[in-house]
């Protein structure tokens, strides 16, 4: 699903109004009756709740008051208030006006409506077109109702809010929503946690806008949808074997740490690796051979720790870092490694995937230069930070992502509550699938063995790291829905792999 700016929202809206066609005001009417049923759901059909619709002058507050309208219909106990006289709104807007059944109230400052708790509030007084920060009667009223102990329900965007960049607006003056019912496409900023405060949980909400005028859009950000994974998996032939699926090295473990190793393991033979080498501390074989009896194991001079990596030219595909730590010695055979693939890169071609331990190497020795073009890494904020430097928000954090994608030729996995997966062309896909009990130690290396597993199989590096997210983050739900997600753990996740790939593929 396409991320658009407002220009281009406008411009999708337009085409459907000439080419469906449609007025603008049927569109209007579509768009609210979408969000009236969304709206029902979200307060779970209570009727006796008290709504208060707070209506701009454009047709974000068109909407609103279409929406005021149908709630009405629907015996809702609704009250509507307009920053304007009906003069001065919008042409679709003022046709709403002119239809609702009960009398709407102008706002003045000295005319704020009381805001009982068990009120819900309608947010409809600015949408995309918002190209300036709130003052005046409109942050008033914003502050009143962000005082206020109400369910908020924003309608396509929350008021205040920029659809992008959000670095100079006012946060004193953006609704803080509860829900955010987004019309037909998710907007950026939905994406960074600095605005997640006022967007709530979001819901994107089709309201009927042709297909081609979305097609036509050119644009670099993508909302990776759940429901579409499935036509992306690669079926298995009757005549494949082992070896088809491919052989993942994977060098991980140290003493103390071997859980990474076994949890990595076990994510990439789960998600369909035909062969798994692991490369450990020599410590470490009981662990692995008794925890992951179908990985191939072996393993280092060192007990404790990697001190060398093996010979990779067998080897298609490698993962890096998972629980490696950072002696000296095995930031040495990091290192050794890094510069053996880079020189003989043109003779023989390898995948790599690298995450914890030896990003943080990366990042501390400025060996980004190593790195094979279309290399995947898999950072979580704290450790992309320590790569590029230290980011105030989570926008400025992904403006530095794409940047740097671009510049290594690398794929980069910003993990977080939107995965965002950064490409070297430039594009940016965010995946809405996981929760936040995936935040538990070793989810992070469950994603890097499911990611060099799709590898293996032939995924280009792009499908693997949004194939690989959007399973994890599948395979993550069907962990909390089981075991709560207070109570699950990284295996969780692995267990539920299998599930994944069946619901997906069911789906598609």
């Amino acid at each position: 699903m396409k991320i658009l700016t407002p220009a281009q929202i406008k411009a999708a809206d337009a085409y459907t109004i000439e080419n469906e066609p449609i007025s603008s005001i049927d569109l209007m009417e579509r768009a609210a009756t979408k969000c009236v049923d969304s709206i029902v759901a979200c307060i779970k059909n209570n009727q006796k709740k008290d709504i208060i619709v707070f209506a701009g002058p454009g047709n974000n507050g068109g909407d609103g008051l279409a929406i005021a309208r149908m709630l009405h219909d629907l015996k809702y106990n609704v009250s509507v208030y307009t920053l304007t006289p009906c003069n001065d709104l919008s042409p679709d807007a003022k046709t709403n006006y002119k239809r609702l059944p009960v009398k709407p109230i102008v706002l003045t400052e000295e005319k704020l409506p009381d805001l009982q708790p068990s009120t819900v509030v309608i947010d409809a007084l600015f949408g995309v077109g918002l190209s300036r920060p709130l003052d005046g009667l409109a942050a008033k009223t914003v502050q009143h109702i962000n005082k206020s102990e109400c369910t908020v329900i924003a309608i396509d965007m929350p008021s205040g809010l920029f659809c992008e960049d959000n670095r100079n607006n006012n946060h004193e003056n953006i609704v803080y929503a509860n829900y955010t019912l987004s019309l037909q496409q998710p907007k950026l900023s939905f994406f960074f946690s600095e605005n997640h405060k006022f967007v709530g949980e979001h819901f994107v909400i089709d309201i009927g806008i042709l297909p081609a005028a979305i097609e036509q859009q050119v644009s670099n950000y993508f909302f990776s949808e759940s429901s579409k994974i499935g036509k992306y998996i690669k079926p298995r032939t009757k005549y494949s074997h082992k070896g088809t699926y491919g052989h993942v090295l994977l060098t991980a473990g140290s003493r103390g740490m071997m859980g990474a190793c076994v949890l990595a393991a076990k994510a990439c033979l789960r998600t369909g690796a035909g062969l798994v080498t692991a490369h450990i501390p020599k410590d470490g074989n009981v662990i692995m051979q008794t925890a992951v009896p179908e990985a191939i194991v072996t393993y280092d001079r060192s007990n404790e720790f990697l001190t060398k990596m093996p010979d990779i030219d067998p080897y298609p595909i490698v993962a890096v870092g998972p629980g490696i730590g950072r002696k000296t010695e095995t930031k040495l055979a990091v290192l050794a490694m890094l510069k053996y693939a880079h020189t003989y890169q043109r003779d023989l071609e390898w995948q790599f995937v690298y995450d914890a331990d030896a990003l943080k190497m990366i990042a501390g020795h400025h060996w980004l230069n190593f790195l094979l073009p279309n290399s995947i890494l898999t950072p979580h904020p704290g450790e992309f930070d320590s790569m590029f430097g230290h980011f105030a928000t989570g926008y400025e954090r992904h403006i530095k992502q794409i940047e740097m994608a671009q510049q290594y030729s690398v794929y980069i996995v910003l993990k977080g509550a939107h995965t965002s997966i950064a490409t070297p062309s430039g594009k940016c896909f965010f995946n809405n699938s996981g929760n936040p009990g995936m935040a538990t130690a070793g989810s992070g290396d469950v994603l890097t063995g499911m990611i060099a597993a799709l590898l293996a199989q032939g995924y280009s590096p792009q499908d693997a790291a949004c194939v690989g997210v959007a399973l994890h983050g599948i395979a993550g739900d069907k962990a909390a829905s089981e075991k709560s997600q207070q109570a699950m753990i990284a295996s969780d996740i692995i267990d539920n792999i299998g599930t994944a790939f069946k619901e997906v593929m069911l789906i598609d």
